[in-house]
């Protein structure tokens, strides 16, 4: 009951998600960067892949000559030729907020 009544006030006050729950998000800018907010921790890096720990899953990026730049506690940018993006959702992480 409080969720909702607190998911009614970010709607009125027209807070993204991701601010009001732990959601990553994802901005990618062609084929050679990725941002994403709301991460908790890197699993794997290689140059071709990346692997990364969110709230509510993982997060892989494949590619080549991969690099992580701009890394704070809750943002990550990787640059380099990015193939695809995919989600594995974990099991204790699958509940909705």
């Amino acid at each position: 009951m409080m969720r909702r009544k607190a998911r009614k006030l970010d709607e009125i006050l027209e807070i993204p998600v991701e601010l009001s729950t732990n959601n990553p998000k994802i901005t990618v800018v062609g084929f050679e960067r990725v941002l994403i907010e709301n991460y908790k921790g890197i699993f794997e890096y290689q140059d071709y892949f990346v692997r990364l720990n969110t709230h509510i899953g993982i997060i892989n990026i494949n590619g080549f000559n991969l690099n992580l730049e701009e890394m704070t506690t809750d943002d990550l940018l990787v640059t380099g030729k990015i193939d695809s993006i995919d989600f594995e959702e974990t099991e204790e992480e699958g509940e909705e907020n």
